[in-house]
């Protein structure tokens, strides 16, 4: 008897030393893959966590942490599930307007397009302003699985102008893509970005004396153009290991004729007011309207308190941005600016929703307000 339970005994002691060999050889391959393969971005090291802990308040024991802002709505959770009644993606590819550069756009003038969920062409004070670039049609760190686009591509990297700044509010894949990057290095001249997203920068191989990294209420001065970060209600992470360790962020751009404010991903709260008591009036407000879902309030406005922002930053003009081209929540794909020009409406505060590719001069914004969805099923 002994000798049997001696031998099953070795077995199992057999079996578990292999199997627990297998495992931390799984792990070992994981962790190199994670730390080599460069669509998951960099990571901070601890000289970066020093100098993000002296620039920002909200960085503590290696993580950023959102302010205290107070969640304030008028609106329940099960609101964000009340839809158009349509799917979450329209019954064919989307069609866009083709972009095409106007190399005439006036120094003093205010002009953007729209690529299509967060993606922004901003023209103001002479300087093109690339925001969230995202010019693939996966948003995923692999290129056959992931969120697909359901719009055409008005544009590719090669049909941009050459871009003065490219601007990142956070690492999501939908804000932050690998191969977007890689194809504007030798076309952008400056990459400005929340702290620790550096590191995601010079791993995809951007050079490290062009990029800028921000806290929050950090300015800087581009030839006369402000550019400040700005509190936002989110979270940043790019894979399971590095949850939060870079910053979220919105972005003011003022010069002495316009105020453009960029809200990135986030939920509501009053930091709105904040901005506005700091930048003063708003020209033109592009708001996180999409996305949204009961689970993940907090980090994400319903279409309504996006409007609710609006008016807190006392914008002139706003537009909803964060949707029209990937499914990443439960609700009707235009169901984001149905909902926003509806209360926008109610509320008598002027909206532009141009079509994908389409750009907009401000001048005569009047002409880019036309709902182009409703036609779509």
């Amino acid at each position: 008897m002994k000798k049997i339970f001696k031998f099953i005994f070795k077995k199992i002691f057999k079996f578990l030393l292999i199997l627990s060999l297998i495992v931390l050889i799984i792990i070992f391959v994981g962790w190199i893959f994670i730390k080599l393969y460069k669509p998951f971005g960099g990571v901070p090291n601890k000289k970066d966590e020093e100098n993000y802990s002296r620039r920002s308040d909200n960085f503590k024991n290696g993580k950023f942490y959102n302010n205290d802002f107070k969640l304030k709505t008028k609106y329940r959770d099960s609101y964000a599930d009340r839809t158009t009644g349509k799917s979450t993606t329209p019954n064919k590819k989307l069609e866009v307007e083709k972009y095409e550069y106007d190399k005439d756009f006036k120094e003093e003038g205010l002009y953007i397009t729209w690529f299509g969920h967060s993606t922004i062409l901003l023209q103001m004070h002479g300087k093109n302003i690339l925001i969230d670039p995202v010019f693939s049609n996966r948003i995923s760190p692999f290129s056959f699985v992931g969120p697909k686009r359901f719009s055409n591509l008005a544009a590719q990297v090669k049909d941009l102008p050459e871009i003065d700044i490219v601007v990142i509010t956070h690492d999501h894949y939908d804000h932050l893509d690998y191969d977007t990057i890689k194809k504007l290095k030798y076309k952008a001249k400056k990459f400005i970005v929340p702290l620790g997203i550096e590191k995601d920068l010079v791993k995809f191989g951007i050079e490290k004396d062009k990029i800028t990294n921000m806290a929050w209420w950090e300015e800087i001065n581009e030839d006369g153009l402000i550019i400040a970060s700005t509190p936002a209600r989110h979270f940043s992470g790019r894979y399971i290991l590095d949850s939060s360790k870079s910053l979220w962020s919105g972005y003011i751009f003022k010069d002495e004729n316009n105020t453009v404010y960029d809200s990135g991903d986030g939920g509501y709260g009053d930091h709105f007011k904040e901005i506005k008591e700091k930048y003063g009036k708003i020209d033109l407000a592009l708001l996180d309207s999409g996305q949204y879902n009961g689970d993940w309030h907090e980090v994400h406005m319903y279409p309504e308190e996006a409007v609710e922002a609006a008016k807190d930053l006392d914008a002139q003009v706003s537009m909803p941005i964060h949707w029209g081209a990937f499914v990443l929540s439960k609700h009707a794909w235009d169901d984001p600016v149905d909902r926003f020009t509806r209360r926008a409406k109610e509320e008598k505060k002027e909206v532009i929703t141009p079509k994908i590719g389409q750009t907009v001069n401000m001048v005569n914004y009047e002409s880019y307000q036309e709902q182009w969805w409703k036609n779509i099923e």
